[in-house]
């Protein structure tokens, strides 16, 4: 059997992945996004994984509330591992789901049951057999253009279809350099959908209730991820001084900015990015 073609990823997006990689392990969950807190947590203590996990499913319930009534068949782009397309699933709508990560594929047929196809490829270069009453972009807007959003969105929607698109975005124009810059500028992302004969019907800025999961990851990060990278330092420079030396020197040149920024990620989103759920429509008399 041919092995899927390589896809090229950006560095930023696979730093991203290996975050999201890492807090997977972590929460043990069928989800890949960052939840949705309905109840602020306000000390630190009530910064769990158990919170998170419900935060998630609350936030799979938000999706499913700005889908609207007569949706019935549902293109779930960078659908993760499953979760939403099997919560989806389980109240009728029909799913298919799409992403270019065989890792994905198996994580994701095993979730939904086998109920739902799955198709490796980019959103890109997808090829539909069929149109859909509505396309979901949950927290995958950021792997691919504006513009192929807008125009791939509108070559497989049917007249009057939908896209909900749930994600970061950048609100200030001018931070172009650093963990979140794939994220796509509100105003331009606006722009294309737009251009492409897309209405915006509603959109809510939930940023406050996507924060909190920022300061779990980093505070999780900071307690468990820095001390064990301290303690294992620790241990190379006790039974192997060169090579602690040299891992010293790697760690300067390439990666000490990155954990600089990871510990700093609340602050850097706070500042210059939003998360907002959206909801557009495709023209009835064109679908472009």
């Amino acid at each position: 059997m041919p092995q899927p073609k390589s896809i090229e990823i950006s560095k930023v997006t696979r730093y991203q992945n290996a975050a999201l990689n890492y807090y997977l392990g972590l929460t043990d969950s069928p989800y890949l996004h960052y939840g949705y807190w309905e109840t602020l947590p306000v000390p630190a203590d009530e910064l769990t994984i158990a919170r998170l996990r419900v935060a998630q499913q609350a936030y799979t319930v938000k999706l499913l509330d700005a889908i609207p009534k007569g949706t019935h068949t549902i293109l779930d782009v960078g659908c993760g591992i499953g979760g939403n397309a099997a919560y989806l699933l389980d109240r009728g709508f029909a799913v298919e789901g799409l992403a270019p990560d065989p890792f994905q594929q198996q994580r994701f047929l095993k979730c939904t049951g086998d109920r739902a196809i799955f198709h490796l490829t980019r959103f890109e270069d997808f090829k539909a057999t069929r149109f859909y009453d509505l396309i979901l972009f949950s927290e995958s807007s950021q792997y691919m253009s504006a513009v192929d959003i807008a125009n791939g969105a509108a070559k497989i929607l049917n007249q009057g279809g939908y896209i909900v698109l749930a994600d970061m975005l950048r609100s200030d124009a001018n931070y172009q350099e650093g963990m979140f810059s794939n994220c796509h500028v509100v105003t331009e992302l606006h722009a294309a959908l737009k251009q492409a004969g897309f209405t915006l019907v509603k959109t809510e800025d939930i940023s406050a209730h996507i924060v909190p999961t920022i300061d779990l990851y980093v505070d999780t990060f900071r307690r468990y991820g820095l001390n064990t990278m301290i303690y294992v330092a620790d241990l190379i420079a006790i039974a192997v001084p060169p090579v602690h030396k040299f891992l010293r020197w790697i760690f300067r040149r390439w990666f000490k900015k990155l954990v600089v920024e990871g510990l700093e990620a609340s602050q850097i989103f706070e500042q210059h990015l939003c998360y907002e759920m959206q909801l557009w429509q495709l023209s009835k008399s064109d679908r472009g």
